[in-house]
C-alpha cells in the first residue's frame, strides 16, 4: 500500500467533516418555509429528517465493497460529487426534494463508515490528532448552520438556503479531488474465511450493540428531550436554549476525546469511560423526576450531551486502534453503523409511541436506561479488548 498522501488531505478532512452533517441537519429549522414554498403541509416533510438514517442503515454495509473495487480516496472524489448533486436537485420539486435527499444519506453512509479507514491508510500515526479535525469540524459546522439557517432563508428563500449548503458540498469535492492521485485500496487477506468468523467473534458483536445504543440513545435524546421538557413546564424559549446546550456540549468532547483515547493508558481510559457513562446513567435517571424545575433540565441535557458527545468520538478512533488494517477498520465500522443507523432511524420512532401507549414518559425511561445500561457493558468488553479483528 502507498505510504504517500496528498498535501490537500487534511484540508479534504476537514471539509469532509464539515459536509458530514450539514446537508440534512439544517433544514429542519426551516421546515415551515419550505412547506409554503412547495405549496403542501409541514407535517409531509417529516420523512426529511428520517430519510438520511435509514439510508444510513442500508447502505453502510456496502460501503467498504465499494472501496475494494474503486479505492477509497476515489470513492469520497464520487461520493462528495454525489452529494453535491443531492443537494442541488432539492431546489426543484417535492419529488426531487425527497430523492436529493435519499442521495445525501446513501453519500454520507459511505463518508462515515470509510473515514475511520481514510486515516489510517494515509497517516497511521495520527488517528487521534484527524478523527478531532473531522468530529470537531462537523460539530462546528452543525451549529454555525443552523444557526445562520434562518437569516439566510429570510434574506433570500429556502432555496437559498439549500443553495448555500450545496456550495460547500461543492467546495469539499474540489478539496478532496487532489487526494484523488493517492488511491489506496481496501485488501482483504482471506475473503472465504474471514465472513464466516466475523460474526462468531464476540468482540465484533460487542461493538454493533454498543454503536447501535450509542446512536439510539443521541436520536432519542436529541429528538424527545425538548418535548419532554415542554409537557414538564419547561416554556418553549427555554427548551430551545435546552436544545442548543445539548448540541454545543459536544465540540470540547469532539476536540479531546480522540486524543486523550489514542494517549490514555488502558486504566486511565477505563477511569475516562467511567466518568462519562457515569455522567449518562445519571441524566437519564434525572428524566424520572418530572420536573419544570429549568435548572434540573439544564444539568440533564449536559449531562447526557456529555455522555453521547464524548462517546461517538471514542467510536470513530476505536475503530482504527481496534483493528489492523484499513480493509478491517471499514468491515468493523461498516458493522457497527449499520446497527447503529438502523436503531437511531426506529428507535426515536418507538419512544415517542412508548410514550403515548403507557400515557406517561416513565416506562419509555426506564427502558432507555436499561438500553444505556446494557451499552455500557458492551462498551467496557469492547475497551479491555485489545484487538477486535
Amino acid at each position: 500500500m502507498k505510504k504517500q498522501h496528498s498535501i490537500f488531505f487534511l484540508p479534504g478532512i476537514i471539509m469532509v467533516g464539515v459536509a458530514l452533517r450539514t446537508p440534512f441537519t439544517t433544514l429542519p429549522t426551516v421546515l415551515t418555509d419550505i412547506a409554503s414554498g412547495l405549496h403542501v403541509s409541514v407535517s409531509s416533510l417529516g420523512l426529511l429528517t428520517s430519510l438520511p438514517l435509514i439510508m444510513f442503515a442500508l447502505c453502510s454495509s456496502f460501503s467498504a465493497r465499494l472501496a475494494k473495487k474503486v479505492g477509497l480516496e476515489k470513492l469520497f472524489t464520487l461520493v462528495l460529487m454525489l452529494l453535491a448533486v443531492g443537494s442541488f436537485i432539492r431546489i426543484f420539486n417535492l419529488p426531487l426534494l425527497y430523492i436529493g435527499t435519499l442521495l445525501i444519506g446513501a453519500a454520507i453512509a459511505v463518508l462515515n463508515v470509510l473515514l475511520p479507514s481514510v486515516i489510517q491508510a494515509n497517516q497511521p500515526h495520527r488517528i487521534g490528532l484527524l478523527t478531532t479535525m473531522y468530529v470537531t469540524s462537523m460539530g462546528l459546522s452543525t451549529a454555525i448552520a443552523s444557526s445562520i439557517a434562518v437569516p439566510i432563508t429570510e434574506a433570500s428563500s429556502w432555496k437559498g438556503l439549500v443553495l448555500c449548503l450545496t456550495a460547500i458540498c461543492l467546495l469539499a469535492f474540489l478539496v478532496w479531488l487532489p487526494n484523488t492521485s493517492y488511491n489506496h485500496y481496501l485488501v482483504s487477506k482471506d475473503k472465504s474465511s474471514q465472513g464466516n468468523t466475523i460474526w462468531k467473534n464476540k468482540k465484533v458483536w460487542a461493538i454493533i450493540i454498543f454503536g447501535g445504543l450509542q446512536s439510539l440513545l443521541f436520536y432519542t435524546c436529541l429528538t424527545w428531550l425538548p418535548t419532554m421538557a415542554i409537557q414538564a413546564g419547561i416554556s418553549n424559549a427555554s427548551a430551545g436554549f435546552l436544545a442548543s446546550v445539548f448540541n454545543l456540549i459536544s465540540l470540547p468532547f469532539s476536540m479531546t476525546i480522540p486524543s486523550l483515547t489514542t494517549r490514555l493508558s488502558p486504566r486511565h481510559r477505563l477511569i475516562m469511560l467511567g466518568l462519562i457513562s457515569t455522567s449518562g446513567l445519571i441524566g437519564i435517571s434525572m428524566l424520572l423526576l418530572q420536573t419544570n424545575n429549568f435548572i434540573c433540565w439544564l444539568v440533564i441535557n449536559i449531562l447526557i450531551g456529555s455522555a453521547v458527545s464524548a462517546l461517538f468520538p471514542y467510536l470513530m478512533v476505536t475503530f482504527s486502534m481496534k483493528t489492523s488494517s484499513p480493509n478491517q477498520t471499514a468491515q468493523l465500522s461498516g458493522l457497527a453503523q449499520t446497527g447503529g443507523y438502523v436503531l437511531a432511524a426506529f428507535g426515536p420512532a418507538l419512544f415517542g409511541y412508548s410514550a403515548d401507549f403507557f400515557r406517561s414518559w416513565i416506562p419509555a425511561i426506564i427502558i432507555l436506561l436499561a438500553l444505556t445500561v446494557i451499552m455500557i457493558i458492551a462498551l467496557f468488553y469492547v475497551e479491555k479488548s485489545d484487538k477486535i479483528l
